[in-house]
């Protein structure tokens, strides 16, 4: 998808009975079950998670239940995973314009998961604390479920038929180097430890602070370049229903996305996450909290089978995208699941704030005439706002004056994520 594509102008409020009408004549008749299960063990205590599957897009309306499903491995303490685990859903949430039908609200996902993530972060970095986390953020709608992330926490899709995708992206310095790339353009450096007689060891890092990541919320002691702005990505099953794991790196530094899937298929979902965590322990043994979520995505029992799978290989076998992204990150989608079982909405990874929030004019703006922040949703006057495209080289907007809007803070934190200030000086 073109960046900026799935994003909308603002909306009007809608009267509520008039959301239940619309979604009540939207609203498939089969709607998928949901089972999940979760098992853990813990060495340092700083894997949390999150489970809630009792969510409403439209408030009193039951047939608008979504699930959420998240993991939060922190690092240097256990501060930053807590806070993110109790306010990163609500931030999110706060981003949605009101009023939106169902296909709207999927289509404004992906820029309300970028300001609710920023704003955690933003707010956690307030408080003056040095812990980090990751976060690996997943919304289950019916047959659609949307995946953000920062860190190296996955989320994988088991699908009929043996397909294992990968709905995350590794924020690893060591694995990823557009990511290293950015770290170092944007002022950060890298590089290993080193020890007497000038030895490095270990994997690369950020300096300062020496993280492994290169993205996070928190760690307001490495540098802003490390940045909270997900990699997000949204697909539709088809009726064949699926399976996600979703687990911290406590799992995937002992086992690979097919290995993690193939231990326990056949067991239902709590069965399913013991095992998982079990077979990482019986690998590598407990080096790190490993946590698990298994999440069961059951199509009802009389959904029509699924497409036949082509008995010998060839080049149908490789998964059939909808491409919504500008990205070029499909190199992720030649591994995702056979003919039929998976459609990709959305996919992308930009660190740029400019690119991830797109191009409004109208953005922003509520009833009353005034704006609101595109990260953090305070109430701004036409004369405070600053638009997020004004003075950006990465943004996809010739007009400085388009929306969304900044407040000055988040404008402050734009620049530093970008390297256009140093990291911790507070501008006035």
């Amino acid at each position: 998808m073109a960046s900026g594509a799935g994003r909308r102008r603002g909306h009007e409020l809608v009267p509520l009975a008039a959301l239940i009408s619309r979604e009540m004549k939207n609203e498939k008749m089969e709607k998928p079950s949901v089972r999940y299960g979760h098992a853990a063990q813990s060495r340092k205590g700083e894997d949390y998670f999150l489970v809630k599957t009792d969510c409403q897009r439209v408030p009193g309306n039951p047939s608008s239940t979504f699930s959420v499903f998240a993991i939060f491995d922190g690092h240097n303490g256990n501060a930053a995973a807590i806070f993110t685990r109790e306010h990163l859903l609500s931030h999110i949430l706060s981003a949605v314009p009101r009023g939106l039908g169902r296909e709207e609200w999927f289509q404004a996902l992906p820029r309300a998961l970028v300001a609710g993530f920023v704003k955690t972060d933003k707010e956690f970095q307030s408080r003056g604390e040095t812990s980090g986390t990751t976060a690996t953020f997943v919304i289950v709608d019916a047959w659609t479920v949307t995946v953000a992330s920062v860190g190296d926490s996955r989320c994988i899709l088991d699908t009929q038929g043996g397909g294992i995708s990968t709905l995350t992206v590794d924020h690893r310095l060591e694995e990823n180097v557009e990511e290293r790339e950015r770290v170092t353009a944007s002022g950060g450096e890298v590089g290993r430890l080193s020890i007497a007689g000038g030895a490095e060891i270990g994997p690369l890092r950020c300096w300062p602070g020496g993280l492994c990541l290169s993205r996070s919320i928190g760690d307001m002691d490495v540098g802003e370049f490390i940045v909270p702005i997900p990699y997000v990505k949204q697909v539709k099953l088809s009726n064949a229903g699926g399976r996600l794991i979703i687990a911290s790196d406590g799992i995937w530094d002992a086992l690979s996305s097919e290995m993690a899937a193939k231990s326990c298929r056949g067991l239902p979902a709590e069965l399913a996450a013991r095992q998982v965590v079990k077979e990482a322990l019986r690998t590598r043994g407990l080096k790190d909290d490993t946590t698990c979520i298994v999440v069961d995505i059951i199509p009802p029992e009389n959904s029509p089978p699924p497409s036949p799978l082509p008995k010998k290989p060839n080049k149908l076998r490789s998964f059939l995208f909808r491409k919504s992204s500008r990205d070029s990150a499909n190199k992720l989608s030649k591994k995702l699941s056979a003919v039929g079982i998976v459609e990709e909405l959305f996919e992308e990874g930009s660190a740029m704030l400019a690119e991830r929030l797109g191009n409004d004019e109208g953005a922003g703006q509520t009833t009353s005439g005034l704006f609101t922040c595109g990260v953090c949703q305070v109430d701004l006057a036409p004369s405070e706002g600053i638009s997020v495209h004004a003075g950006s080289i990465f943004s996809t907007s010739s007009k400085p004056w388009q929306g969304p809007f900044l407040c000055a803070a988040c404008r402050n934190k734009k620049d530093a994520m970008e390297g256009k200030r140093p990291s911790g000086v507070k501008v006035a």
